[in-house]
């Protein structure tokens, strides 16, 4: 790992250590205040041109396009709010995903299963430990936006988002977020339904660069990516980490985000 990842920088792998648990500290307050961290660089820019190689001829045949008509729950069956609801306002996500399956021996895979990325990670948020998916889909995404394709607003089924970018877009493309929108002792429906109405006023930015891992609270913080501008696409890899052993989609929702409900070496039907 020493050669993907600037270690000197963020030494994830000697956990003990006075340095690393300065950055535990730091990551944790910065978390505690603005529902998110970031740390820049930590992916070393020529294994990020390497990844880039090896997942280039995968695009063309093999990546799924998710195109969804969505509202920021991703959830069309909200029992207590009525239909015309500002929090129900609907949006359009255009990606286009590769999964863990297809890309197994990638940078991001290889990452998501480095032990002391999800030490550091669990030390981060004041958890026991955390648990790599079961699901072998959605554990690790690579989603590519392309001009005029966008991650709309919406919430995480996660409590935390991690995500690390490999490309950024020429323009466009940018991380936007209002933390602690909603809470586990409240959903804000109204709260939600005036920041859809004037995002602008509330919506903070991130500007990120390629090798930059981004945690935050994705369950209660509203975040989207804007809609991608020039010929670059903005790439981006997603990790999905939870607090219990086994988690994985459903059948349903393996179908609406990766278009199949089974890895590749299984798929018999699509």
């Amino acid at each position: 790992m020493e050669q993907l990842l600037d270690l000197d920088r963020y030494p994830l792998h000697a956990p003990a250590s006075p340095p690393a648990r300065e950055l535990v500290a730091r990551c944790r307050a910065a978390l505690k205040a603005d529902g998110m961290f970031s740390l820049a660089g930590l992916v070393r820019p020529p294994a990020i041109a390497r990844c880039l190689a090896e997942v280039a001829p995968l695009w063309a045949e093999q990546a799924f396009t998710h195109r969804r008509d969505h509202n920021i729950y991703f959830d069309d069956d909200i029992a207590d709010l009525p239909a015309d609801h500002p929090a129900l306002k609907r949006f359009e996500t255009v990606n286009h995903t590769l999964c863990a399956d297809q890309i197994p021996a990638s940078l991001p895979c290889r990452l998501y299963e480095w032990p002391p990325l999800a030490t550091f990670l669990a030390a981060v948020m004041e958890l026991p430990r955390l648990y790599a998916m079961a699901d072998p889909l959605a554990r690790v995404n690579v989603m590519a936006y392309r001009a005029g394709e966008a991650l709309n607003w919406h919430f995480d089924r996660s409590e935390f988002t991690i995500t690390l970018l490999l490309q950024a877009s020429e323009s466009g493309g940018a991380f936007e977020y209002c933390s602690g929108l909603r809470s586990p002792h409240s959903e804000n429906h109204d709260g939600v339904g005036r920041f859809l109405a004037n995002p602008q006023v509330e919506a903070r930015g991130l500007n990120v660069t390629a090798g930059t891992l981004i945690v935050f609270k994705g369950k209660y913080a509203a975040h989207r990516v804007t809609p991608v501008a020039g010929a670059k696409a903005r790439i981006v890899a997603t990790f999905s980490f939870y607090e219990n052993k086994g988690a994985s989609f459903s059948a349903s929702e393996r179908r609406g985000f990766y278009g199949r409900t089974q890895p590749i070496m299984l798929d018999r039907d699509g």
